[in-house]
């Protein structure tokens, strides 16, 4: 079973913090021609630095995926279609249902579901186009597939993204497009070990079967599997990474 992507060009969205810019390292590492693209494009070329130093290939894209015709502007200037398209941009509100304004609602469900949709189809007509096939990864979480509370929007969000993703895995198979999902459970990025410091993060973490907090390498592994010929035969599938945090007790 190959795992690389040697030879390969790949897009990653989101990757100017977080879990994107962990992904851009990991395919990089893998073999793969990496784009890397966010707003912050301060923050993408330090990764692309990096990426260099490693001995990777690693070009900066700016791209806002609220925006259409920045998603357009992208796969056009394009030299040819990404073989592999990490759909990672996201973002979360966390609050109240009650108190949250409808411009908070908009802003995730645009950036984590159509901003998701926006990137796969355009990717996938570039795709289609050329003949090529190829892989698209959308990230979701296992907020997608159980509720929690004070992030009503960021779970029907990523609700939304397996459904699309379902949907995109049926149209898109007859054209060798192969449409499927990772979900991660609690992961520790720069974003959230304060939280998981403190008594109420301790506490969720005694939910986690596995009595601990996802780490970024533990989502490598299902990544590259998703990204690589050895996902060939895989279509609009979920692949859960939470520790068993999914099936531990109500």
């Amino acid at each position: 079973m190959n795992l690389d992507a040697q030879g390969k060009s790949a897009l990653v969205t989101g990757a100017s913090s977080g879990l994107g810019r962990h992904f851009a390292k990991v395919l990089a590492a893998a073999g793969a021609q990496v784009t890397i693209a966010a707003r912050r494009v301060a923050s993408l070329e330090k990764l692309s630095a990096e990426i260099r130093e490693s001995g990777g290939i690693a070009e900066v894209a700016e791209l806002d995926v609220m925006v259409p015709e920045s998603v357009d502007a992208l796969f056009s200037q394009a030299n040819s279609p990404f073989d592999i398209v990490v759909n990672n941009a996201g973002v979360t509100h966390q609050g109240a249902a009650l108190q949250t304004g409808i411009e908070d609602w908009h802003r995730v469900i645009n950036t984590d579901l159509t901003g998701v949709f926006l990137v796969a189809q355009a990717a996938a007509r570039r795709m289609v186009e050329a003949g090529t096939g190829g892989s698209i990864v959308n990230v979701g979480s296992i907020l997608g597939l159980r509720v929690a509370g004070q992030v009503a929007a960021y779970t029907t969000a990523k609700a939304g993204v397996l459904q699309l993703t379902k949907a995109l895995a049926l149209e898109w198979a007859r054209y060798g497009i192969r449409v499927n999902a990772l979900c991660p459970g609690y992961i520790e990025t720069e974003l959230n070990s304060d939280f998981f410091a403190s008594d109420a993060g301790q506490s969720l973490l005694r939910r986690v079967p596995q009595r601990r907090l996802g780490q970024v390498e533990d989502l490598d592994g299902p990544l590259l599997l998703l990204c690589s010929d050895a996902s060939r035969f895989m279509a609009g599938a979920e692949i859960v990474v939470d520790g068993g945090h999914l099936v531990s007790t109500l």
